[in-house]
């Protein structure tokens, strides 16, 4: 994966934020919109493109699309759907190591055994004795 690469084929819109906000919203275009081709980039490999398909949301084209209207900035709301759409890209790409299955150490058996012997015994010492 070339972040360099996939950051320039990024495509940033600016929106008109929705909500409350005044005359504000009404004038100025500070949401940030991030528009990225999945299956046509260059900078994803195959396999992590396949890999990405199937854990991401992405629209019929292939693009996924990322907005962030947290502030007021839009350069600041740039800068934050950026890391979000890396941080995105970068967590989806890991793979979890498969678990080996260890052999259970003799002691941990013999503990076990010794336990339920212990609670065996207690168990038997609380029935009434048998008087034959």
């Amino acid at each position: 994966m070339d972040t360099k690469k996939i950051i320039k084929e990024c495509l940033f819109k600016a929106v008109r934020s929705s909500g409350a906000g005044g005359q504000h919203v009404n004038k100025v275009s500070s949401k940030v919109e991030l528009n990225f081709n999945v299956i046509d980039s260059e900078g994803i490999s195959e396999n992590e493109k396949n890999i990405l398909k199937q854990k991401l949301k992405l629209t019929k084209e292939g693009f996924l699309i990322l907005q962030c209207s947290e502030t007021r900035s839009q350069h600041k709301n740039k800068e934050i759907v950026t890391k979000r759409f890396l941080t995105l890209l970068k967590n989806n790409l890991i793979i979890p190591k498969k678990r080996i299955v260890g052999k259970i150490p003799h002691k941990v058996i013999r503990k076990r055994l010794e336990q339920k012997n212990k609670q065996a015994l207690k168990k038997n010492n609380r029935k009434k004795p048998n008087i034959d």
